[in-house]
């Protein structure tokens, strides 16, 4: 089954680029370039998520979000697109209903991450069954499960949510700012210690499940990737 997410977006380009991030990871899309459009691509048919832009032509991005949570009918899922990046506009916009928000610019796999967390909130299982190896390690997005040589590992769920993103992206190097905000779902204010913590417990795992090479990398002054 592959999840259909209506992106609601003006800007063509946005929008095309969209598709194009949403359709490499397997997911059905679906067009708006207005409010209006997008209200009534919904009187015909509900997606399982929705990316909604806020800066729309006719019915403005709040106001569809307003609309979609007052119809008791639209258990939708909705990830907010904004340039706006203060955290008093984060905050507004997660109490008036929206589940995430992603800020412009933004990078492929934030995208992907946020809609794949989302997915998982709302009770839908990730619709890829492609497994994920780096090495000897492999991941099984399905049943969530992460063995090492055969072995699997019993890890809590956000140090699976910290190898998933690794193994997505082996090349990448993650701020502890970036993880913390795609698997914490909140705002990272330096002083907190959770990611070290979870990156510490997760290499102790792979360690005592009889890896003999580190698998997590630190980069100095940035984050973490895979070795």
């Amino acid at each position: 089954m592959k999840y259909k997410i209506l992106i609601v977006e003006d800007e063509s380009d946005i929008n095309g680029l969209l598709v194009k991030i949403l359709g490499k990871a397997e997911y059905q899309t679906v067009q708006a370039f207005s409010g209006t459009e997008a209200k009534l691509l919904l009187e015909k048919e509900i997606p399982d998520l929705i990316l909604l832009d806020l800066m729309l032509p006719g019915i403005s991005g709040e106001e569809l979000l307003h609309d979609i949570r007052e119809n008791k009918h639209y258990n939708i899922p909705v990830l907010v697109l904004s340039a706006k990046n203060s955290l008093g506009d984060k905050v507004s916009l997660l109490k008036n209903g929206a589940d995430d928000y992603i800020t412009k610019p933004f990078e492929p796999e934030e995208v992907i991450a946020r809609v794949q967390s989302a997915l998982r909130r709302a009770g839908k299982e990730f619709s890829s069954k492609k497994i994920l190896t780096y090495k000897t390690l492999q991941l099984y997005p399905q049943s969530r499960k992460v063995t090492i040589s055969g072995t699997e590992i019993v890890l809590t769920a956000h140090e699976y949510e910290i190898i998933y993103l690794f193994m997505q992206n082996p090349e990448k190097v993650y701020s502890r700012e970036s993880l913390y905000e795609l698997v914490w779902h909140g705002g990272y204010y330096g002083e907190n210690n959770t990611v070290n913590v979870h990156v510490s417990n997760l290499r102790k795992k792979l360690k005592e499940a009889g890896s003999e090479e580190d698998y997590i990398q630190t980069v100095y002054g940035i984050g973490f990737k895979l070795q």
